[in-house]
């Protein structure tokens, strides 16, 4: 039998970024802004590769899937948030909180890997160019996006079947302006150690993988580059791998400081700054960092502008 004290959970408050009333209006303006943004530029960026012959190439592939993760995983969220701003009810059911833990789970672990996929992807192009055609076929590359999917799913189906499973009392008050995991474990009236244990192991073992793959293929890519006798070269070669390396770093580092630590009051309050770097900001920089700093992008653009100005 089930305790007295134990009621059955239908909906979670949010009580978002807790701010006065001018402040979140504020707030809700400019974070409408960036969710526009964030939708033209990675949409721009996927049409553009698609329509694109010239950005045919595996790297052009794999920024299209990274375009499409960030859409996916921003959207998620900001949608909620937004609505919330403005509600007086900041509500979310039981099922879209869940639904938004798993998806939110499944894109950022698929980001991680495809990430990866990158930077393999430049470790062939400028340590093997010979084999490059042969090691970045079609298939290759389609494997190389479609394992990061799944994993990702299946990782993020797995945490949220483990959260379903404890039981929640009393507050119902999630300390974020989305369902993030951490502070709605602090909700669980029953034991959480398991899963607690399983974020953990999980998310360390995500983050130290795909940081290792990263990791080595850059010390392959430095060390070949440091062995070429044009500057002209090595300019070349770390222009390319500067737009990845400085997408990584501010994905990397937000989400290091969100999940390697244990949830306590201080450190979700921290958190919730730190979200929005991730949530709204990085996935607004990614297709300006790209787009700015490539110049296959940049001609493309140049030549689709030109195109459309003289028709």
């Amino acid at each position: 039998m089930s305790s007295p004290n134990h009621t059955i959970v239908t909906e979670f408050i949010l009580l978002g970024l807790n701010y006065d009333a001018v402040l979140v209006k504020i707030l809700f303006g400019v974070f409408l802004v960036i969710c526009l943004i964030t939708l033209a530029g990675n949409l721009c960026m996927i049409v553009l590769i698609r329509t694109s012959s010239c950005l045919h190439t595996p790297m052009y592939f794999f920024l299209g899937h990274i375009s499409f993760v960030d859409i996916c995983y921003s959207f998620n969220i900001t949608p909620n948030m937004l609505y919330n701003f403005l509600s007086n009810q900041k509500t979310i059911s039981y099922a879209e909180c869940f639904t938004q833990c798993l998806l939110f789970i499944a894109l950022v672990i698929t980001e991680f890997y495809i990430l990866d996929s990158m930077a393999i992807d430049h470790y062939v192009a400028i340590c093997s160019p010979l084999y490059y055609s042969t090691r970045m076929s079609k298939n290759i590359c389609r494997s190389l996006v479609t394992v990061p999917y799944m994993y990702g799913f299946l990782n993020g189906l797995f945490q949220t079947l483990l959260t379903c499973h404890l039981s929640f009392c009393g507050s119902l008050e999630i300390n974020h302006f989305y369902c993030a995991e951490p502070p709605l474990l602090m909700l669980a009236c029953s034991d959480t150690s398991v899963k607690k244990t399983a974020m953990f192991v999980v998310a360390s073992f995500t983050l130290s993988s795909s940081l290792f793959i990263i990791l080595l293929s850059y010390l392959s890519i430095f060390a070949t580059m440091l062995k070429m006798h044009s500057a002209q070269g090595r300019h070349k070669d770390f222009s390319t791998c500067g737009s990845h390396l400085t997408t990584v770093t501010i994905f990397y580092g937000t989400l290091f400081c969100m999940y390697l630590r244990a949830p306590t009051d201080k450190s979700i309050k921290e958190s919730k700054i730190i979200a929005v770097f991730y949530v709204l900001l990085s996935p607004m920089l990614n297709p300006l960092i790209y787009s700015l700093r490539n110049k296959g992008m940049i001609h493309t653009m140049q030549q689709m502008i030109k195109g459309n100005f003289f028709n």
